[in-house]
């Protein structure tokens, strides 16, 4: 009799596997793009400010919600567009801060979009950048 093979999707990595790797890349670019903790803390969506210290101090130690892992997400797709459309890693970096007269940002930086507290600004944001890539 032959043994039945099933094959199984692998399982997606938990929360908590996902939350410590998230957040060092957030810190990472949150450094590059010269982010306040304030605005640092209003793009996670609002965690206590003592949360935000530990995670910073322990970022391993985090298991974020899923909105903040969304959150996050966002911001890697960000980071990762604007390396690829602005090769110039400063000029990437600074275009964040920049007032951009685009309808979806109306005078305002990305920056100033992205930290009206909404996700569904952070993904206004990142689908801009993936239109301008094509």
């Amino acid at each position: 009799m032959r043994a039945s093979l099933q094959t199984q999707a692998p399982r997606p990595a938990g929360r908590q596997a996902l939350s410590g790797p998230a957040l060092r890349a957030f810190f990472n670019i949150a450094e590059l793009w010269g982010l306040s903790p304030e605005q640092q803390i209003r793009l996670l969506g609002e965690p206590a400010r003592s949360t935000f210290f530990k995670w910073r101090k322990a970022p391993e130690a985090a298991s974020l919600s899923k909105d903040m892992l969304e959150r996050i997400s966002y911001i890697l797709g960000i980071y990762k567009a604007l390396q690829i459309l602005l090769p110039k890693p400063e000029s990437a970096d600074a275009w964040i801060k920049k007032p951009n007269t685009a309808p979806v940002f109306g005078g305002e930086s990305a920056l100033d979009r992205m930290l009206s507290g909404n996700v569904a600004d952070l993904y206004a944001v990142r689908q801009y950048l993936d239109a301008q890539r094509g």
